[in-house]
């Protein structure tokens, strides 16, 4: 699954296609954090954002990784607000931060600026009513 991803990846974003392993990577490592941290905001750079819409377009394998990892589905949610808010640098760093305290290698060059989504779980209109 992960050669298909990054061939994928590669082949709708032209403009990442030598870094696509590496998005894949982390798309996936900020996923799995986002699972064992259900209660915690946290938000991919726009880079990382790439890998995450990726891999949404394979639901089956998505929804089985997240059943997998969370233990139910990750929901991507659009972060509708003005691009780089405040606090889109803090909630970045707060995610890298988790990551690598997670045990994870984070790639410093693909987490640059925070996309306009979120794993939130904080109110949305589809979050779970229970976690």
């Amino acid at each position: 699954m992960f050669g298909r991803l990054a061939a994928r990846l590669a082949h709708d974003h032209p403009e990442v296609a030598e870094a696509a392993e590496r998005i894949v990577d982390q798309a996936l490592v900020f996923l799995t954090t986002c699972g064992a941290n259900l209660d915690v905001k946290l938000r991919p750079s726009p880079t990382v954002d790439l890998g995450w819409h990726t891999f949404l377009l394979f639901t089956r394998d998505y929804a089985a990784f997240c059943e997998q990892t969370a233990g139910r589905f990750l929901h991507h949610v659009p972060d509708d607000g003005p691009r780089e808010a405040p606090g889109d640098v803090a909630d970045l760093g707060a995610t890298v931060a988790l990551i690598r305290r997670s045990g994870f290698e984070v790639d410093p060059d693909l987490w640059v600026v925070a996309a306009q989504c979120s794993q939130c779980y904080q109110g949305c209109h589809d979050d779970p009513k229970e976690i």
